[in-house]
């Protein structure tokens, strides 16, 4: 019997047969509707292609980070990344993202109180850890008019997963992929492309693999990723530096690790890698943690922080809850083709 809450069976078979470099025949079966799919998502874009509709121009030159496949690719932290990249450049990046499973489309200026429900798990984790203007609404193109307007110290915009969304104008775009790559080449739902990989990049696209080596044949630039270590919840709670344990505290307990992943196994993966002995409870991507997906008897639970920000330390009861912080840190050769985009040579 599976516990409340965990990943459903068929969505962890499903993406499973994603992953696998040639189509299985489940993945064939499937194959008709990708086609419909394609068709349909090529339909959105002519519009914008042929000038039918407008794209709408950005007040601030901006990034769009995103990912042209479905789920779990290293997004957030590779956005995190790029705005402590751009801040260490001298810039002020502000973060436009629509904000996946909100209860409403408004606009919202995000702060550290902002209820996950209201501005999305992801916007509010970037925020709280950057600490940089997040604005959240489906329509970017708006947000990022509503961001510049309430902050302008801003200077760029970096858009969370806008590569889909073409009524917003964009000067830079990062591809981010996993070690997935496009994994078996078809579109979904038979495969795990939102749109087909790209036989060459534009001239303003750059590749970005959260993985130690290149995942597709498009030529980019590699990320290290791994586990920085282990925050108590309250603490992570209250802001500011984080007190980060290594993740040897630990070692000898008997830990239960939750995740609202979309890939959970992922980073159940890098603590079994990381030495930590645990019992795994994968959840559904964005699990909102309206109850705990736990028993009250559990002494030990560690959580990523983008659990964290939907799981205030009160609800936590007896439980000792940590919060594993992931570091990402792209190559030096990123920094440097993204400074070349930003700041071209004169002719």
């Amino acid at each position: 019997m599976s516990l409340p809450g965990r990943t459903p069976r068929w969505q962890q078979w499903l993406t499973g047969q994603w992953a696998m470099p040639v189509p299985s025949l489940a993945a064939r079966l499937l194959q008709p509707v990708s086609w419909l799919y394609g068709a349909l998502a090529a339909v959105h874009r002519w519009p914008f292609r042929c000038g039918l509709r407008t794209v709408l121009p950005a007040p601030r030159p901006t990034i769009v980070v995103g990912n042209i496949v479905a789920g779990g690719a290293g997004k957030t932290p590779a956005v995190m990344a790029l705005v402590r990249w751009l801040q260490a450049e001298g810039r002020v990046p502000g973060v436009v993202s629509r904000g996946h499973g909100r209860a409403t489309d408004e606009l919202i200026d995000v702060h550290a109180t902002t209820a996950a429900s209201a501005a999305g798990d992801e916007p509010l984790l970037i925020h709280r850890r950057t600490g940089v203007p997040v604005l959240v609404g489906r329509d970017r193109a708006a947000a990022a008019a509503r961001l510049c307007a309430a902050h302008p110290e801003v200077d760029v915009i970096v858009a969370d997963d806008g590569l889909q969304h073409l009524a917003l104008a964009r000067d830079i775009e990062v591809l981010v992929f996993d070690e997935r790559g496009a994994g078996n080449g078809l579109l979904l739902p038979a495969g795990l492309l939102r749109e087909p990989l790209p036989r060459t990049l534009g001239p303003r696209q750059l590749v970005l693999y959260n993985a130690a080596r290149p995942s597709t044949p498009l030529q980019g630039h590699l990320g290290l990723r791994r586990l920085g270590g282990v925050v108590a919840l309250q603490d992570w709670w209250r802001g500011g530096p984080l007190a980060v344990q290594p993740l040897s505290v630990l070692t000898g307990r008997n830990v239960l690790a939750a995740a609202g992943l979309a890939r959970p196994n992922a980073f159940f993966d890098m603590l079994d890698a990381a030495g930590v002995a645990i019992r795994r409870l994968p959840l559904p991507d964005h699990h909102d943690f309206a109850s705990l997906p736990w028993s009250d008897d559990e002494a030990d639970v560690v959580v990523t922080e983008k659990d964290a920000v939907k799981l205030p330390p009160s609800r936590a009861g007896t439980t000792r809850v940590w919060v594993a912080t992931l570091d990402f840190e792209p190559e030096p050769a990123f920094g440097d083709a993204l400074r070349r985009l930003m700041n071209p040579t004169p002719p």
